[in-house]
Protein backbone atom coordinates (compact mmCIF):
# COMPACT_ATOMS: atom_id res chain seq x y z
CA UNK A 1 0.00 0.00 0.00
CA UNK A 2 1.42 3.34 -1.02
CA UNK A 3 1.90 5.95 1.65
CA UNK A 4 -0.34 8.99 1.47
CA UNK A 5 1.49 12.11 0.34
CA UNK A 6 2.91 14.23 3.14
CA UNK A 7 3.49 17.97 2.94
CA UNK A 8 6.91 19.11 4.19
CA UNK A 9 6.77 21.78 6.87
CA UNK A 10 9.68 23.67 8.41
CA UNK A 11 9.38 23.91 12.19
CA UNK A 12 11.55 26.05 14.40
CA UNK A 13 11.49 24.59 17.88
CA UNK A 14 13.49 25.08 21.06
CA UNK A 15 16.06 22.37 21.83
CA UNK A 16 14.30 21.62 25.13
CA UNK A 17 10.91 21.03 23.49
CA UNK A 18 12.47 18.94 20.72
CA UNK A 19 14.28 16.84 23.30
CA UNK A 20 11.04 16.23 25.19
CA UNK A 21 9.25 15.25 21.96
CA UNK A 22 12.09 12.87 21.06
CA UNK A 23 11.94 11.23 24.51
CA UNK A 24 8.16 10.81 24.25
CA UNK A 25 8.48 9.47 20.70
CA UNK A 26 11.05 6.89 21.79
CA UNK A 27 8.86 5.80 24.70
CA UNK A 28 5.93 5.31 22.31
CA UNK A 29 8.05 3.71 19.53
CA UNK A 30 7.42 6.54 17.07
CA UNK A 31 9.61 8.89 15.11
CA UNK A 32 9.80 12.47 16.35
CA UNK A 33 8.02 13.58 13.17
CA UNK A 34 5.03 11.28 13.76
CA UNK A 35 5.01 12.22 17.45
CA UNK A 36 4.68 15.92 16.56
CA UNK A 37 1.73 15.07 14.30
CA UNK A 38 0.09 12.99 17.05
CA UNK A 39 0.51 15.84 19.53
CA UNK A 40 -0.93 18.35 17.06
CA UNK A 41 -3.91 16.10 16.36
CA UNK A 42 -4.55 15.71 20.10
CA UNK A 43 -4.35 19.48 20.62
CA UNK A 44 -6.72 20.13 17.70
CA UNK A 45 -9.16 17.55 19.01
CA UNK A 46 -9.14 19.18 22.47
CA UNK A 47 -10.09 22.46 20.80
CA UNK A 48 -12.94 20.86 18.89
CA UNK A 49 -11.28 20.87 15.49
CA UNK A 50 -12.03 17.62 13.68
CA UNK A 51 -9.54 15.75 11.51
CA UNK A 52 -10.75 13.00 9.18
CA UNK A 53 -10.68 9.71 11.12
CA UNK A 54 -9.53 7.79 8.03
CA UNK A 55 -6.31 9.82 7.87
CA UNK A 56 -4.17 8.64 10.84
CA UNK A 57 -0.50 9.60 10.99
CA UNK A 58 1.74 7.05 9.29
CA UNK A 59 5.19 6.06 10.48
CA UNK A 60 7.80 7.01 7.90
CA UNK A 61 10.12 4.25 6.75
Amino acid sequence: MAAKPRKPFLLRISPQVLSAVERLAAAEFRSANVQVEVLLREALSKRGIAIKADDPPEEET
